[in-house]
């Protein structure tokens, strides 16, 4: 046993602070964990050759600032991680390995009415199949991040009430999977998991304060305070769908009237189009239209970034947030969505917080969520998991690109 202050002990914690910073950055030169780590130049060799000889990390010769370096990551055979997305029609499922590649991935339908039991065979299936394709070993399957389009409740792991997955309303998500898999896994809403994939490798990257905001069947926003997710102490931060633009307007879902997801959500705005487009449209095919030219398809789209620039223009006088990043099909519209959110919010923000806001696309489409949870699985593995198989401390939710 390891005494608290022993050099054993304290051998055993540079170890971890280098497999941390490696980690979290996805790959880094020796003196660049020197200078993460606050650790000597001569310790952090000493480590990362213990490190290497135990096939925990690799080292490749690299270049820095024109000099010859040695690039260290973790081994892509230390571990997997696996991302489940639940979308409102779609199960993503994707594999990553500890060196931030992801191995397989496939999305397939979902019916949007299926129980979660349904929902989670077709989850355990899926991952199995990918698991088998990569050819790793079951057994080196270090966590899981899952999204599901609702709140999650952040106390009992419950998903709240949602009319996008009724059959789900009340079940434990994480723990459902956990039983199955016999793995550690970790669950958050689909707009923080989205704000998480844009955050560290996509339209957001660089910033500390944004919100995601991600338009489909239902409106959600994933909120980043200060390079952290921000959930609220029950887990409902971001529902900005639910902020009252007319107080008489369509009753929404949540039972309140005039919410900004009754103007802009799809469940609401195709049936303004269908009488003259047919009843088969898809917001994504309200996009292509648009951006070929359809009139009609054009004013919705600019009636809705209108709409949801209001909802922005909020958040702006709450938050003050530097950047909000649209997801979902209707990011495809670009300017033609982008520019009345930006007028909106040109209109009804504080004109500091407006001046500093800028608005922008999605850079993953409709990976931002899957790849979200990749990185939530990874950033909530405890160190010691490299290094004995024993779990530590979550630690806060950074990860870098996977590729």
């Amino acid at each position: 046993m390891e005494t608290p202050g022993s050099q054993s002990s304290l051998h055993r914690a540079n170890l971890e602070r280098v497999v941390r910073a490696v980690r979290l950055a996805g790959s880094l030169t020796q003196a660049e964990i020197a200078r993460t780590t606050g650790l000597s130049a001569a310790t952090v060799s000493n480590i990362v050759r213990e490190l290497k000889d135990g096939g925990t990390v690799e080292v490749t010769p690299t270049s820095a600032g024109g000099r010859r370096a040695r690039s260290v990551s973790l081994s892509g055979d230390a571990g997997i991680v696996v991302g489940v997305d639940f979308g409102h029609t779609h199960l993503r499922v994707a594999i990553g390995n500890l060196a931030h590649q992801v191995l397989a991935e496939e999305s397939e339908p979902l019916d949007v009415d299926a129980s979660s039991t349904q929902g989670f065979d077709r989850a355990e299936e899926l991952i199995d199949r990918l698991i088998a394709a990569t050819g790793v070993d079951r057994g080196k399957v270090a966590g899981v991040g899952l999204g599901v389009p609702g709140p999650i409740d952040v106390e009992s792991g419950t998903l709240g009430s949602t009319s996008i997955l009724p059959g789900w309303s009340g079940t434990r998500p994480a723990e459902e999977l956990r039983e199955r898999l016999g793995v550690p896994v970790h669950v958050d809403n689909d707009a923080n998991l989205g704000a998480l994939g844009e955050l560290v490798w996509g339209s957001g990257k660089g910033v500390r304060d944004l919100a995601y905001i991600k338009v489909a069947s239902g409106v959600g926003a994933g909120l980043v305070i200060n390079g952290q997710i921000y959930r609220g102490p029950g887990g409902t931060a971001g529902e900005i769908g639910h902020i009252t633009l007319d107080e008489g307007g369509p009753v929404c879902r949540c039972g309140n009237r005039g919410c900004l997801e009754t103007f802009t959500a799809a469940r609401y705005v195709l049936p303004l189009l269908q009488p003259s487009h047919g009843s088969a449209l898809t917001m994504e095919g309200v996009v292509r239209l648009a951006r070929d030219g359809d009139p009609g398809c054009r004013r919705v789209i600019a009636d809705v970034g209108r709409h949801i620039g209001s909802g922005v223009a909020n958040l702006c006088n709450l938050l003050n947030p530097s950047r909000v990043v649209l997801g979902g099909d209707l990011a495809e519209a670009g300017e033609l969505v982008l520019a009345p959110i930006r007028e909106s919010v040109g209109r009804y923000a504080i004109p500091s917080a407006g001046r500093q806001l800028s608005v922008l696309p999605g850079a993953l489409g409709g990976r931002a969520e899957v790849l979200g949870a990749l990185a939530l699985a990874l950033s909530e593995m405890g160190d010691s998991t490299l290094l004995d198989g024993s779990a530590t401390a979550s630690l806060p939710v950074v990860a870098p690109a996977f590729t």
